[in-house]
């Protein structure tokens, strides 16, 4: 599933930065952030020391944002910043109580969206929905896409349900995947190493 997170997303960029007349690259890059989502619940469940993993997330969100902000010319705070604070309400609901979880989230939610975070709320329903309710995620997935093509016409979102579709139902072949073995260092790096060769790509042609 990383390789295909990082393909997703790299194809993503790639149209977003290039051929933003072609629909084809938004709609392949629709897969990545469910795969990031799932790949933070999944990373959560299995790490020793979630402040550390917290901690990890923190720096590569903090080297990601001049490449982010360069490749995109975009001022808003990137996906790892985003899936940190997911990762953060993921925390709070297994170390407080529901009322001061459930307050957390809510307090997360709003800044999600008044901050400009990149995918705002809808990145937080996706990690929840993966973490809490994975059995019905296609129909809260839905859900969410629906909401979200009215409040900010995210049409093309709709695609991103093939991602979940994979989690849900094809979990074995993610895994075969997942033989095509990405080095640690590779999956943690790629997402400001790639927006740096964008953006560098980006100055020069333009």
């Amino acid at each position: 599933m990383q390789f295909l997170a990082m393909l997703t997303m790299l194809v993503d960029h790639v149209g977003l930065i290039f051929y933003p007349d072609q629909p084809l690259f938004r709609i392949i890059g629709r897969l990545a952030l469910p795969f990031y989502a799932y790949a933070i619940v999944l990373g959560y469940s299995r790490t020793r020391n979630a402040g550390r993993y917290a901690l990890r997330l923190a720096v590569i969100a903090a080297l990601s944002q001049f490449p982010y902000m360069l490749a995109l010319n975009d001022g808003g705070i990137n996906t790892v910043g985003t899936l940190l604070v997911c990762l953060g309400v993921l925390i709070a609901f297994d170390r407080f109580g529901l009322p001061a979880a459930s307050a957390i989230a809510a307090v997360s939610a709003a800044l999600l969206e008044l901050l400009p975070f990149s995918y705002g709320f809808y990145a937080l329903g996706l990690v929840l929905l993966y973490r809490y309710a994975l059995h019905y995620a296609i129909g809260w997935h839905f859900a969410l896409n629906i909401v979200y093509a009215f409040y900010k016409l995210w049409l093309l979102q709709m695609f991103s349900l093939l991602a979940t579709f994979l989690i849900v139902y094809a979990p074995d072949w993610l895994k075969r995947l997942d033989r095509l073995a990405v080095p640690r260092l590779v999956w943690r790096s790629f997402y400001p190493a790639h927006l740096l060769v964008l953006g560098a790509v980006r100055l020069i042609l333009h």
